[in-house]
């Protein structure tokens, strides 16, 4: 199955895990982030990540719920 890559640019040096999963409309609010990463996996550079404070920056890849998403 061929995954769709979504590009999501930023304009800093970099957005956290909670702040992306925001921004990429697959959480509602920052206060949903710490119950959604206890419960879904997240994948950055292909490596499981929980860590909503983790700095994501260019070119990095997140995967979560079956979608794929590369800071730009």
């Amino acid at each position: 199955m061929n995954k769709k890559l979504n590009k999501i640019e930023i304009s800093s040096e970099y957005i956290t895990l909670g702040q992306f999963l925001k921004f990429a409309d697959i959480i509602y609010s920052g206060g949903e982030a710490k119950s959604f990463l206890a419960t879904h996996q997240v994948k950055i550079n292909g490596e499981l990540d929980n860590r909503r404070g983790r700095k994501l920056r260019t070119g990095d890849v997140i995967e979560v719920e079956s979608q794929i998403y590369e800071i730009e």
